[in-house]
């Protein structure tokens, strides 16, 4: 069964954005982020213009219709993210890293950050967590790893959250995310996502660290924005976020297409002549005769 092939990236190319760049990019406009899990989504978030694009361990609800993120593995962050970055050409690509696959301690850390660069091609990863991680995070920086920092929500750390709940919303909880954002910004985060935090609490983090915070349910006041991207296109099924604005149906889309296709197969409407290769009438003729010659022999 062949494909359509999937256009190649353009030679022409704007300037790469790269951590620099998007640490450098605090207070002087709005950043943009989205998921890819895939060369064709890749390719057309990169021609869209996006400063990031996030090969989140979100793949593991998204696209390999798990319940959580708990389970997906580094070698399955890798496949998808090799695939990104073999079509992006502009946009930072980020890689989260795993589960279970930096809080070991520093050793793991750089073990595993070492095997998702080399293998996959990204250049920056991002781990979930606060000050308990600020010291994996200083060594992958001082390896030459940048490192996105996320707090808030942290989906890895869901069953200890008691579930996908807004994080930081007492006293209490806002500072320790504050103490949390201060510590991972020492340690060398370039940027910080915020999810799912008050909004008051998140334009506050924003204003009291020198990197960019990405919001995902964290109000307006963030450096910038991140969705999944089949959030954002729709074809995400079942409960949709508060914080997910959705710019296309697609889903729809793509299910009126796959009924369109099934009824002109059906009714003998598809493929037609358009749709069909020919050959030459004298061709036609002598295999006629070659296939007559067979039978009668």
């Amino acid at each position: 069964m062949s494909a359509h092939t999937v256009n190649k990236p353009s030679s022409q190319q704007a300037p790469p954005v790269t951590s620099v760049t998007v640490r450098n990019t605090k207070g002087q406009r709005k950043l943009v982020m989205l998921t890819a899990y895939d060369y064709p989504t890749a390719l057309l978030l990169d021609e869209g213009g996006v400063d990031m694009i996030l090969v989140g361990d979100s793949l593991g609800m998204v696209v390999l219709g798990r319940s959580d993120t708990v389970a997906v593995t580094l070698e399955e962050i890798i496949h998808h993210t090799s695939a990104v970055t073999s079509a992006v050409r502009r946009a930072l690509v980020i890689a989260d890293m795993p589960f279970m696959t930096y809080e070991q301690g520093v050793a793991q850390a750089l073990i595993n950050a070492t095997q998702l660069v080399q293998r996959s091609g990204v250049r920056a990863v991002k781990m979930e967590g606060g000050k308990e991680i600020a010291p994996q995070v200083a060594a992958l920086v001082q390896a030459g790893i940048p490192v996105m920092g996320h707090i808030g929500l942290t989906p890895q750390r869901a069953a200890c959250l008691g579930g996908f709940k807004v994080q930081g919303k007492t006293v209490a909880a806002a500072i320790r995310l504050q103490e949390d954002a201060k510590a991972l910004e020492d340690a060398g985060c370039f940027s910080l996502v915020l999810e799912a935090i008050p909004a008051a609490v998140a334009a506050g983090i924003t204003a009291s660290v020198a990197v960019p915070t990405i919001g995902i349910g964290a109000g307006a006041d963030c450096d910038g924005q991140v969705l999944v991207f089949h959030d954002l296109v729709g074809l995400t099924q079942g409960h949709t976020p508060r914080f997910v604005k959705r710019y296309a149906n697609m889903a729809t889309l793509i299910s009126q297409a796959v009924q369109d296709f099934s009824h002109e197969v059906q009714a003998g409407a598809f493929p037609t002549a358009e749709h069909s290769f020919s050959m030459p009438a004298s061709e036609c003729a002598a295999l006629a005769e070659a296939d007559r010659k067979v039978k009668e022999s």
